[in-house]
């Protein structure tokens, strides 16, 4: 899948996000089978935004294949069992990726 593609997908997932209770949260995705395959999600003063960029003041980062994000979102994919066994990897603030995966899941 093409990341404008999986942007496409988030975009229209986070018109449903609750964010009401949700001050800042910045987090890059890596796909890592895309070249470019970086976006960012940011939550700031309770509006959401999602952009084709790097995010440099981020809470973390997430590196996961297109095909594995797209189940993470779809809620195939449990964020922990993905972790455990290596499909996801986060860097930076473990919590802020749980938070930003509970986010596109409602």
């Amino acid at each position: 899948m093409k990341r404008d593609t999986v942007v496409s997908k988030v975009r229209k997932a986070a018109e449903k996000a609750d964010v009401s209770n949700i001050d800042f949260l910045a987090v890059q995705i890596n796909l890592t089978d895309q070249d470019p395959g970086v976006f960012y999600v940011e939550v700031k003063d309770h509006k959401i935004s999602v952009e084709p960029y790097d995010y440099h003041d981020r809470n973390c980062a997430i590196s996961i294949t297109s095909e594995d994000f797209n189940k993470l979102i779809s809620g195939k994919l449990d964020p922990v069992a993905a972790f455990s066994s290596g499909k996801l990897k986060v860097d930076g603030d473990i919590g802020k990726a749980v938070e930003f995966s509970n986010l596109l899941k409602k």
